[in-house]
């Protein structure tokens, strides 16, 4: 027995510190369930000074408790389907991506799936070469990209972030895009790279925040990746 309990249990000694009866309630958490009616006479005050009930303020605590896990449930249901919505787009763009027969029927895949079925505001393949016509498609020089945005496709994850004036319009600045915005945007890009500069896809907005680094890139990236081994057969073939 402690010190407390021994003093509280001592003769003659009527007076029961807090800690005697806090170290009593802890060795013996079913007090309260043998003896219910004591609930009614334990109060506890509000912020407000007025007085309630213990098994009132039990009643908060749970209803409180209720409310915050509804709308964990309601962030959980909502992603889900979002996710289902995201991977039924991926899996709907992946077969016709796989149907093309090339490069440009590849493009038109991934550009028109991006605007109807993803619905990105903004959205860019762009494959490096040195024919600036790209036959039906967009290309540009690696020197070039790497002079407007080198630092979004130094690796081969996707880079998520805001983007100044200049880079936004380098991307996106193009025929089937809304016309370029002047105060910059933000954007996700994945780099096709196996090795060697391929090119890159990229998803972007006028709002700076809509991408940002913690966000998820699972969906952009397996596109990327689908694209990646597509491009070398169809560019083949095309030669």
């Amino acid at each position: 027995m402690s010190a407390s309990k021994e003093q509280a249990a001592a003769p003659g000694n009527n007076a029961l510190s807090d800690e005697a009866v806090r170290e009593f309630l802890m060795d013996n958490g079913d007090f309260l369930q043998r003896n219910p009616e004591l609930l009614d006479h334990l109060h506890i005050s509000h912020a407000s000074g007025s007085a309630v009930s213990l098994v009132e303020k039990q009643v908060s605590v749970l209803r409180e408790r209720n409310v915050e896990m509804r709308h964990r449930l309601k962030a959980l249901t909502a992603n889900a389907r979002e996710n289902d919505t995201l991977f039924a787009n991926t899996r709907s763009l992946v077969v016709k991506l796989l149907e093309a027969n090339s490069v440009a029927e590849l493009y038109d895949a991934f550009m028109a799936s991006m605007k109807n079925d993803f619905q990105a505001e903004y959205a860019c393949m762009i494959l490096f070469g040195d024919d600036a016509t790209g036959g039906g498609y967009r290309v540009a020089s690696l020197d070039s990209a790497r002079a407007a945005i080198g630092a979004l496709f130094n690796g081969r994850k996707p880079v998520c972030g805001a983007l100044r004036k200049e880079e936004f319009n380098y991307l996106f600045g193009s025929s089937g895009n809304p016309q370029p915005i002047s105060q910059g945007g933000s954007a996700a890009v994945m780099p096709l790279t196996d090795g060697a500069q391929l090119g890159l896809i990229a998803v972007g907005s006028a709002d700076a925040g809509r991408y940002h680094s913690a966000m998820g890139t699972l969906f952009l990236a397996h596109i990327g990746e689908v694209i990646l081994r597509l491009l070398p057969r169809l560019q083949q073939d095309q030669a």
